[in-house]
């Protein structure tokens, strides 16, 4: 949503509410008599049946009721959220209290894992496979050097998407389940030169890998797409200065949600998945 059509939807809550109900696919209907003859209440934001004359708050099954803010605010919130702003910043932006916009925050971010749950799917094809180690001030190694850190998992398919998941280690058996549960057998697996992606070939993958230390593309061979995305997800996340590990899951999907939508509307998914399935 450009900045002109966001400022005529926040203008005052009656505006924004009018705005929300008309992003539904589903008209409206009343939920005592099931009239689709609604009108506004601007004194309540509530809406009124014309036929009978009963008042009922609107998307009551969405994900809005879950922080009391008015839609107006919901509205600034999705849009400084699509923007990458820290909960602290909006929070002062809006004048709101910090713990209500951060619970709002969170709550765009367990929806966004719902999405991503809904359409999770087998990648195929031509695959990228890395790690990445997230946390602390030192560079994380590989193994016991890793310690302090979260480490992430990533597998990328090449003009498709990516999938992230967090892995106690980067043993062998760890990166073969995790490749298994996400990659078809028969695809073509590139990775660096880490020993713990070895016993792939012997599971039903084509398995090429780039030696680092000599170069970082050799023909087909590289893994510059996964890398990128480890960019992305790095360079984004230091805007929230420091995450803490209850909650880094919802920050590194939030990244891959991101990245996979990168060239999509944001504001208009985000404000799909807070009407939920009963208004799309």
């Amino acid at each position: 949503m450009d900045f002109l059509s966001f400022a005529k939807a926040v203008y005052d809550n009656t505006v924004s509410l009018k705005f929300i109900e008309s992003k539904c696919v589903k008209n409206i209907t009343c939920k005592f008599c099931k009239s689709k003859q609604i009108y506004i209440m601007k004194s309540r934001n509530q809406l009124r049946c014309k036929i009978c004359k009963k008042d009922f708050k609107p998307f009551t099954n969405s994900k809005f009721p879950l922080v009391k803010i008015s839609y107006s605010k919901w509205l600034a919130i999705i849009k400084l959220f699509e923007l990458s702003v820290s909960a602290k910043t909006a929070s002062k932006q809006m004048q709101l209290d910090y713990k209500t916009t951060l619970k709002a925050f969170d709550t765009l971010r367990f929806s966004i894992l719902e999405e991503l749950a809904k359409s999770d799917r087998v990648l195929k094809g031509e695959i990228e496979a890395d790690e990445a180690y997230f946390g602390g001030k030192r560079k994380g190694n590989r193994g016991r050097g890793a310690r302090n850190k979260t480490i992430v998992f990533g597998i990328l398919e090449r003009n498709g998407k990516v999938s992230v998941q967090i892995v106690k280690n980067v043993k062998a058996k760890t990166l073969l389940a995790g490749t298994i549960r996400k990659v078809k057998k028969g695809s073509i697996v590139y990775t660096d030169k880490w020993l713990g992606y070895d016993s792939l070939i012997f599971n039903g993958y084509k398995h090429l890998s780039v030696d680092h230390k000599k170069t970082f593309v050799k023909d087909d061979v590289y893994i510059n797409g996964i890398e990128g995305f480890w960019s992305f997800a790095k360079e984004n996340m230091a805007k929230y200065h420091g995450v803490s590990p209850s909650k880094f899951l919802l920050y590194i999907k939030e990244m891959e949600w991101r990245y996979n939508n990168r060239n999509n509307d944001l504001f208009d998914l985000l404000l799909k998945y807070m009407l939920g399935v009963e208004y799309t």
